[in-house]
């Protein structure tokens, strides 16, 4: 197992929004590799002239960026057609899920651990496929 290491959004706002967790992202041992989802849901949500420089400090750092490949968006979409059928989420919800499932997915095929502040999606995820996840608590 690598040691790469994916941020997911949530931590991302945790951090830029609230000042949370600048101690634990300093102290991390190992690559710290952004998935290409994870910014373009931060960009969707960039409010602070702040947030979007941070943002494109991260673009501009490209060989640090990790992709879905058309491996992990088929099999997000099977994925999701089963949480579907088990759990009956709606559009809404499933539409959310979606790039969650496409962040851990990448993690899953690259090896990299995702840290999230996001418990309950990601542990629900992690029921339909395993990945290495560490939950850093708000």
């Amino acid at each position: 197992m690598s040691n790469l290491i994916i941020l997911d959004t949530s931590v991302f706002i945790d951090y830029l929004r609230f000042g949370r967790h600048e101690q634990r992202i300093q102290s991390l041992a190992g690559p710290v590799r952004i998935s290409s989802v994870v910014l373009a849901e931060l960009w969707r949500g960039a409010r602070e002239r702040a947030e979007k420089e941070f943002l494109l400090a991260l673009e501009r750092n490209r060989r640090l960026f990790l992709t879905p490949t058309e491996a992990n968006w088929l099999e997000s979409g099977r994925i999701l057609g089963q949480i579907y059928a088990d759990q009956g989420f709606g559009p809404d919800k499933l539409r959310d899920l979606h790039f969650d499932m496409l962040i851990a997915l990448t993690a899953r095929s690259s090896g990299a651990r995702l840290i999230t502040s996001d418990k309950a999606d990601f542990e629900m995820i992690c029921l339909y496929r395993k990945f290495e996840i560490e939950i850093w608590e708000t």
